[in-house]
């Protein structure tokens, strides 16, 4: 597997889906090295093997930035040419080189590569070396970029990468049908495979810490709802569209408390649209948040809201749900093709957004009703599943390379 991230050194859902799809393969019988841009412990990480490519610390996987020092470098990154890894696009080649070699010695049956970062990579080692290739998509360009152009650079490699590998896993329909629409790729080479909820927080020992959020508990004590949404500020997660229906539900409703979870480029801009819509009062930013922290903001949220302008899959609804929130969900997300007891919108639609909060949040049962159907659906699909279809993929592709 090439990937670019794995718990706890992730920055979004990549690193947890990768973790997750890895560990229930290894308990089929997969035998996996798990290759990554830099070198750190993953200390819950027993059942792979974890590869550092180069010494590079975790931070610095997606370059090192204008304003890092070469004295900086020295220390993080010993031995390695420090003028080399100053960009992505350097640490990706470096990465190349690495799991060039590294194939010289082993041979495995599949590579199994994750995302744009590592494409290059997967089809080098199937050009060099033979070896089948499959393509996950987690996510495109086109997702990231709001379904606008987004970088050519990564589009030519997506395109290189999907029309190399020998299957393609999307993580949803929609994903799917992007792949096949923006790259055209036959529809015949891509397999839909969802994602499931993350083991760990399906872990029943886990409770709320009450002090955690005390101030937006004594609110919800005195009758406010609590809407949050978690993720990266960018243009792809809709929070602008977000924004606006806050402030038309509070309108309505001046009792409602949202709550951003996460940081990005569109933060400063988010809590400026915030005081200029006059709701800052109702706006709680907590910035990046991981683990218990998250799962407290879950436990205490009544609502939650996915936005994205283009969302693969969405694990923090899943995420969501399982502590007891009822979900608004847009029609552009791949999670709303798998759960269907949620409330769902057209992203750029704010005035239904606002209504659907509204309706949740003054509708105790309507609330309830979607809590309790919820949980039945999401706990329909799991990472066993998963791991059963990569596992169908790879033989099939493995028994095609053979004839």
């Amino acid at each position: 597997m090439l990937g670019w991230e794995l718990p706890p050194h992730n920055s979004g859902g990549l690193g947890v889906a990768c973790l997750n799809m890895a560990r229930a393969l290894a308990k089929e019988g997969a035998s996996i090295d798990f290759v990554v841009p830099y070198e750190a412990k993953h200390p819950e990480i027993d059942f792979m093997n974890v590869v550092s490519a180069t010494h590079l610390d975790p931070i610095y996987r997606y370059g090192g930035g204008s304003y890092a020092s070469l004295q900086i470098f020295e220390q993080i990154i010993p031995g390695i040419d420090k003028d080399k890894l100053v960009s992505i696009r350097e640490i990706q080649k470096t990465y190349q080189e690495f799991v060039k070699e590294y194939l010289m010695e082993y041979k495995p049956d599949v590579v199994h590569a994750h995302d744009w970062l590592t494409y290059e990579a997967g089809v080098l080692a199937k050009k060099n070396y033979g070896i089948p290739l499959v393509a996950h998509v987690h996510a495109t360009e086109f997702d990231r970029a709001g379904m606008h152009t987004g970088n050519p650079l990564i589009h030519e490699i997506e395109y290189e990468g999907l029309m190399m590998a020998d299957k393609i896993i999307a993580v949803s329909e929609t994903t799917k049908r992007i792949v096949h629409e923006k790259y055209h790729i036959p529809l015949s080479k891509i397999d839909v495979i969802y994602n499931s909820l993350d083991e760990n927080f399906c872990d029943t020992n886990y409770t709320y810490n009450k002090d955690a959020y005390e101030y937006i508990r004594a609110l919800k004590n005195t009758g406010w709802t609590v809407i949050s949404t978690v993720g990266r500020f960018t243009v792809q997660k809709g929070l602008w569209h977000l924004m606006q229906a806050a402030a038309m539900a509070i309108k309505k409703n001046p009792k409602l408390l949202f709550v951003f979870a996460g940081d990005g480029e569109e933060r400063n801009e988010l809590i400026s649209l915030a005081a200029d819509l006059g709701i800052a009062k109702n706006v709680v930013f907590t910035g990046f948040v991981r683990g218990k922290k998250l799962r407290d903001i879950y436990s205490i949220s009544d609502i939650f809201v996915m936005s994205s302008v283009s969302e693969p899959f969405g694990l923090t609804a899943l995420e969501a749900a399982h502590h007891g929130d009822a979900l608004i969900l847009t029609k552009q997300s791949g999670v709303s093709e798998v759960i269907w007891s949620a409330m769902k919108y057209d992203f750029w639609d704010e005035r239904k957004l606002a209504d659907e909060i509204i309706a949740i949040s003054t509708d105790d049962a309507l609330r309830q009703e979607l809590l309790e159907n919820v949980k039945n659906e999401y706990r329909k699909i799991s990472w066993d599943q998963v791991a059963k279809k990569c596992l169908k993929v790879y033989n099939k592709i493995i028994k095609h390379k053979g004839k």
